[in-house]
């Protein structure tokens, strides 16, 4: 279920979802190496860009951001990262 309100509490939501999967896989976001972002509206930008900045701090990960034309359930973002572990021998 997508969560209404806009592209700020979709893009929080997302965020907050990718945080509790790196803390249930050991890790946290300061672990995320790269991300890819999928905006259904590129005027959606400057918001995401700000949203993401809240969660990874200075600690930002390589990123893409694609336009596409439509997301699944009609979703206005979509973001999946890339986390190097601890334990992995991929070093930031």
């Amino acid at each position: 279920m997508l969560v209404p309100g806009g592209i700020g509490k979709q893009a929080r939501q997302v965020m907050a979802n990718l945080a509790a999967i790196a803390l249930a896989a050991g890790g946290s976001l300061d672990d995320a190496v790269r991300t890819t972002v999928f905006l259904a509206d590129f005027g959606h930008f400057a918001a995401m860009n700000l949203i993401c900045a809240e969660f990874f701090g200075t600690s930002l990960p390589a990123r893409s951001t694609v336009k596409v034309s439509r997301l699944p359930l009609d979703a206005l973002v979509e973001i999946e990262a890339i986390l190097a572990l601890a334990g992995s021998t991929w070093k930031r």
